[in-house]
Formats: structure tokens, C-alpha cells, sequence
């Protein structure tokens, strides 16, 4: 099995590195990740500079870009072969419910479905320094198993949230849905020395909603929460709605 590992925390966090060394009793390992943390970039691609690649050993490559970058430059440039699935992670922190649209760790999963290879994304949720990125890759490297031997329905990754828990104390995985934040949003503004406005891009701690079934509902109460995303945003139910409305 080959196996490309990326993120978007960065090529030397610690979630990184616990998945690459639990992925590696799996198969064959490529690590390419951003060379610092791209938190938050989403589905950015580079397309208005050229993007540099460091070999820094040991199979492990870091790119002056984003986690969709790496996906792209990795497949297509620094693979001999196509891989057998993509695991992105260990993300430090969750990415749950609304949240996923900004993650650069979900984006890399994404696009590597876009490419047809399977994926999963992986994070741990904590708010502190996270303690327990070796149990989340555990976790991880068992799932990766299971994908390359079952398959993926079309146009389907995974986004996997693993409490910042021991992996004996973790309760079993449950397949959810999508959770929905309550979000409150705040922006910190100041001035310079030179008098100049700035803007801080802040806000309150995240406030999801515990809805039965959800990643956050699974979450809270301890068990791995696994949610099929897949790429078709197109909402059907609205369909019916909007003809009605018999734009010309």
C-alpha cells in the first residue's frame, strides 16, 4: 500500500509526525506538507507564484503552499505511482460541523477525491496543547485499512474527529453527519503606531449545537466521530423551490 500523508498545521507538527510513524506500519509513506501552518486556507491553490519543494528526507517533503498544493505537487510530481488513498492530519484541533469549510485539512482530503484516490481527513479535538496525537493516528492507520479494502462510495472522503483521549479510554466510532455551529464572530480592531487601522479576525469559542447524531454529539461524549462528506454541494430539496419561482 502507498500512502500519501499531508496537513495543514505544518510538515514538523507532532500530529504529522504520529501519523506518518502509524501509517508506515500500514505501507509506504510520503510525507508532503506545507513548510508552516496553513490553518484555515480551505481549498486554496497557489496559481500566482511557483511553488518550492524541499526534500528533507526519509520521504518526507515540505512545500512553500497549501495542503491542496501539496495533494497536487505529491500525486502528480513527486509520486512514481498513483497512491492507494490520502490521510490528512493529525489535524490539532477538531474540524466539526460548519467549521470543515475553512480547514485546509479537509480541503486536502477533498481534492485528492477529486483526483479519484480515497482519502480521509483526521483531526484531534482539544483546545489545549493536544496529548493524544499517537491515538488519533492509531485510529487513523486501522480506518486506512479498512478504506483501501472496502472502497469508498463515489465522490465520498471521510472527516474523522477523535477526542484528545487515550485510545483505551475512547468510546467506539459512530458513523455521523455534519454538525451546525452557532457562530459569533468577532473582529478586534486597532491602530498602529503610525495610526494606521488593523484588524484582527477573532471570535468566541466555537458553540455547536448538540444535535443527536451529529460529530459534535459523538464527540462530546466520547466516541470517534466518522462523517462521509462528498462533493456534490448542490442542495436537492431546494430544487422543487427555486423552479417554482419560474425565472426568466
Amino acid at each position: 500500500m502507498l500512502v500519501l500523508v499531508t496537513n495543514d498545521d505544518g510538515v514538523y507538527s507532532p500530529g504529522i509526525v504520529a501519523l506518518a510513524s502509524a501509517m508506515r506500519h500500514v505501507g509506504d509513506v510520503l510525507v508532503v506538507a506545507p513548510d508552516r501552518e496553513r490553518s484555515a486556507v480551505g481549498h486554496a491553490l497557489t496559481l500566482h507564484h511557483p511553488l518550492r519543494v524541499s526534500d528533507l528526507g526519509d520521504g518526507v517533503f515540505s512545500i512553500d503552499g497549501t495542503p491542496t498544493d501539496c495533494v497536487n505537487i505529491g500525486i502528480h510530481k513527486l509520486l512514481s505511482k498513483k497512491p492507494d488513498i490520502v490521510v490528512s492530519g493529525v489535524n490539532h484541533g477538531g474540524n466539526l460541523g460548519d467549521d470543515i469549510t475553512y480547514s485546509g485539512t479537509v480541503s486536502a482530503a477533498m481534492e485528492a477525491t477529486l483526483m479519484g484516490i480515497p482519502a480521509i481527513a483526521v483531526s484531534l479535538v482539544t483546545t489545549g496543547a493536544g496529548k493524544n496525537f499517537s491515538s488519533a493516528a492509531a485510529i487513523a492507520a486501522r480506518l486506512t485499512s479498512f478504506v483501501v479494502m472496502k472502497g469508498l462510495p463515489p465522490d465520498t472522503f471521510l472527516n474523522v474527529n477523535v477526542p484528545d483521549m487515550e485510545e483505551d479510554q475512547l468510546c467506539p466510532p459512530i458513523i455521523t453527519s455534519q454538525g451546525k455551529r452557532e457562530y459569533e464572530g468577532e473582529i478586534i480592531a486597532k491602530v498602529d503606531p503610525r495610526g494606521r487601522n488593523y484588524y484582527w479576525i477573532g471570535g468566541n469559542a466555537p458553540q455547536f449545537r448538540d444535535d443527536e447524531g451529529t460529530d459534535y454529539h459523538a464527540i462530546k461524549r466520547g466516541h470517534v466521530s466518522i462523517t462521509p462528506l462528498h462533493l456534490d454541494l448542490t442542495n436537492y430539496a431546494s430544487m422543487a423551490i427555486l423552479r417554482e419561482w419560474r425565472i426568466s
